[in-house]
């Protein structure tokens, strides 16, 4: 089968691999039909994640076909249609049974990390039971290409850590697929007073603007001056949740600067150095900073908000590859204000556009 292998060097490259086979009898092997690039797959590529290691077959998302069960899998079906989460869980262990499978002790992140990942034709998933999603009918399969981490992401890191409050201040740090993503779930199902997106492309916060944001201040103006903008239209009184989605230095210092007395900083970039916490600053001013690597626990009720209309991931899938241009979709991915990428989902077997969808 053809994959895609992180290098070591900043690179990928396509190889013939040998197609994944059952090692244990929890797993699966799922025929891939839609895979994508996150910006954790930057993150690797740019050597910020150490336990992924020279050799690895790349990606954590996905939607395919079972194509074949191990004997302890009895819940799904061959020739069944699934969501592939990010996040592995034995559904067992000490944290599988906290809700907090992203710790799983013989999972969490390992798809494209640890073990062979989704940006190829097949791939083996460990403890199918409880990694694996059926993908209803009514669900277009290249959106839901979004549920196995964008969409859970923002829900859980941003949305459930920033406990946002119907009435609430937010601000959104970041305007890539996550931060508009939680920007979208703060509207639709939590009733904020004021939402504010933070970042720098031109086209994504104007997106933001479209989607609803109250207000958006461009970072390339200067920080000082988003931060002092920003902090006007709360009368000074700072945001009661800020989500940060970028996992930068300068990210981290607009989150800190942003945020009110009370309020709650949900953190869910991927940080790939140190920042400084501003204690001296805020010791007194009741904040309360939550981290949090998805879990994914919550990704039956998304399903289901999506069937229901609540909420809507269609405008993430920005592009459209196939699966010989993994390279092509790696620059656009790469080069978001270039292109105007968000999500580019690349397609394995049936022909598709290269461009805007």
């Amino acid at each position: 089968m053809k994959a895609v292998v992180y290098t070591g060097d900043r690179t990928i490259t396509v190889e013939d691999r040998p197609k994944p086979v059952i090692l244990a009898p929890t797993d699966a092997i799922v025929k891939v039909i839609h895979t994508t690039i996150c910006g954790t797959d930057l993150h690797i590529l740019q050597g910020d994640v150490p336990s992924c290691t020279p050799g690895r077959v790349l990606g954590h998302e996905g939607v395919g076909v079972v194509d074949s069960l191990g004997l302890a899998v009895t819940n799904f079906a061959i020739g069944q249609q699934v969501l592939i989460s990010c996040i592995t869980s034995c559904g067992s262990c000490y944290y599988c049974r906290k809700k907090m499978p992203s710790q799983c002790e013989s999972g969490g992140w390992i798809l494209g990390n640890e073990i062979d990942g989704t940006q190829a034709e097949y791939v083996r998933i460990p403890h199918a039971s409880f990694s694996l999603h059926v993908l209803p009918g009514t669900i277009d399969p290249k959106v839901a290409v979004t549920l196995s981490d964008t969409v859970p992401t923002s829900y859980e890191c941003g949305i459930l850590n920033g406990e946002i409050q119907p009435g609430a201040t937010v601000a959104v740090i970041g305007t890539g697929p996550i931060g508009l993503m939680s920007l979208q779930l703060a509207k639709k199902l939590f009733g904020p007073a004021m939402t504010v997106a933070v970042g720098r492309g031109t086209s994504r916060l104007e997106k933001a603007k479209s989607m609803g944001a109250n207000h958006t201040f461009s970072v390339l103006n200067g920080q000082d001056t988003a931060i002092s903008s920003a902090l006007a239209v709360t009368k000074e009184r700072g945001f009661d949740v800020v989500i940060e989605a970028v996992g930068t230095v300068e990210s981290f210092e607009i989150a800190q600067a942003l945020v009110g007395p009370g309020g709650t900083i949900a953190s869910l970039g991927v940080f790939g150095e140190s920042c400084e916490l501003h204690l001296e600053k805020l010791w007194n001013r009741n904040i309360c900073l939550r981290t949090r690597l998805i879990d994914a626990v919550s990704t039956p009720d998304l399903l289901k908000m999506v069937e229901a209309g609540a909420i809507d991931p269609h405008f993430l899938v920005s592009h459209s590859f196939t699966f010989k241009e993994i390279h092509d979709a790696y620059e656009a991915f790469q080069a978001p204000s270039k292109h105007g990428a968000l999500k580019v989902v690349v397609t394995m077997d049936e022909p598709t556009t290269n461009g805007p969808l």
